[in-house]
């Protein structure tokens, strides 16, 4: 299976809603953007006109892998930006920036490639455990870029204390995987690390700008530097622990309510997710409308399967509620109550038809809309988790010929970087396992 293999293969366009204010000073725009964080595509657009990332403001964070539709506004006067990744189209004018509360839900269109006619045969019987069940409503590999170029968890580090560790993480551990100026950048800070007047010479050094300027007034203001960091992407820094407690959760959740054996495994950047294929009638309520909460230091403990997988999820963390703060900072983990399941509405699949960049494969065409913070590709790869070259089904069939010629092969650094991350989701799934059982 083949997921964003072109970025016309994972289109989602945003639905919104917005109080229509001419005059109110900030100008709303439809962004279109491909191969572009929304972090990135904002940070563009500040530099085109010269403005702080404080003056644009976003509904949500959409998938770089893709092309996608969003809304922002901007603060001050209008902007013209036509790029080939990145144009901007003014929708109107409002009178506060832009939130979460301006998403009414996300409209998918996918392209699934590279697949077998066996494995198009088994989509029916999966689209109807969806319709039925639902998908889990982890948070996916996208949340957990830090785990991806190897940084860890930042905001572990800031629960112990260990500021100076953390910012070393964020700013000078460049990734094998990272072939941008900003793995650069990181490479440059490793190596002058402490000495905070060197000029570093590569482009993506003004995204760290004010943590620099912190270190060259106080050399020794780990704490400070890493306040400095904007505001939305510190917030980000907790979140995305809090995401990984969340997903960790619930899949302690489903084993003690299901137990092992109608869960299929689906692999992802922190580990591995369980979904449910099958579930007694007694279990639906949970799952149409039961939450699981964001742990903070305000997450009440309820008794019953729920408080065992919060307090399980924290013993192995070394961690209690009481300890979800970090003191002194504008650094919250936040309660937030998050639907255990949703369901994809609309849910549509075109006809199987042959993959012109896969000779002798299939290609289908998938379309559905999902309620803000959810993942179209969890929805996918559940749909098809035993055509998911990782999952166990998809090994037993064996290795499968290609036709295409083969991309050029990774260099020793890349081939060194994929094995430890292979090994390292090879442990955590091991450990995943082992406690199932």
């Amino acid at each position: 299976m083949k997921l964003k293999y072109r970025p016309e293969d994972f289109v989602v366009r945003e639905s919104w809603r917005i109080e229509d204010a001419p005059g109110g000073g900030y100008h709303v725009y439809l962004m279109d953007k491909q191969k572009l964080s929304t972090f990135q595509a904002v940070e563009r657009i500040c530099a085109r006109a010269s403005l702080p990332r404080s003056a644009v403001s976003f509904c949500g964070l959409k998938d770089k892998q893709g092309r996608t539709e969003q809304l922002v506004a901007i603060k001050g006067s209008e902007i013209q930006l036509q790029e080939p990744d990145l144009r901007l189209r003014k929708v109107g004018e409002t009178d506060r920036p832009l939130s979460a509360r301006n998403t009414t839900s996300n409209r998918f269109a996918v392209t699934v490639r590279d697949l077998s006619p066996a494995e198009v045969d088994r989509l029916p019987e999966s689209i109807a455990e969806v319709r039925r069940l639902g998908v889990v409503d982890y948070f996916d590999s996208q949340r957990f870029g830090h785990l991806k170029h190897g940084q860890g968890f930042l905001a572990k580090d800031l629960l112990a204390g260990k500021w100076e560790h953390a910012l070393h993480n964020l700013l000078a551990k460049p990734s094998p995987l990272d072939r941008t100026d900003d793995a650069k950048v990181k490479a440059f800070w490793r190596d002058h690390w402490g000495d905070w007047g060197a000029r570093c010479p590569f482009p993506g050094v003004a995204r760290y700008a004010g943590i620099l300027r912190r270190l060259q007034t106080d050399p020794e203001d780990f704490r400070g530097a890493v306040l400095s960091i904007e505001p939305r992407e510190r917030a980000l820094i907790v979140f995305t622990y809090q995401s990984f407690l969340w997903n960790e959760g619930v899949k302690l959740l489903l084993l003690d309510a299901i137990g092992r054996a109608p869960l299929c495994q689906i692999p992802y950047q922190a580990g591995a997710l369980l979904f449910p294929r099958d579930a007694p009638a007694a279990l639906l309520p949970l799952l149409r409308r039961g939450t699981f909460p964001l742990l903070a230091p305000e997450t009440p403990l309820p008794d019953g399967p729920i408080g065992r997988a919060i307090t399980t999820v924290l013993q192995r963390e070394k961690l209690a509620l009481s300890s979800l703060r970090i003191p002194g900072t504008p650094l919250f983990f936040r309660h937030e109550e998050r639907p255990i399941a949703v369901f994809p509405d609309k849910l549509v699949v075109g006809k199987a038809e042959r993959d012109e960049h896969f000779p002798g494969r299939l290609r289908v065409n998938l379309a559905f809309t999902l309620p803000p913070g959810a993942y179209a590709t969890l929805v996918v790869r559940r749909l098809l988790w035993y055509a998911i070259p990782e999952s166990p089904e998809a090994r037993a069939e064996g290795p499968r010929r290609r036709e295409l010629p083969r991309r050029p092969p990774p260099t020793p650094e890349e081939r060194r970087a994929r094995g430890f991350l292979a090994k390292k989701r090879a442990r955590r799934a091991a450990r995943l396992a082992k406690s199932a059982q």
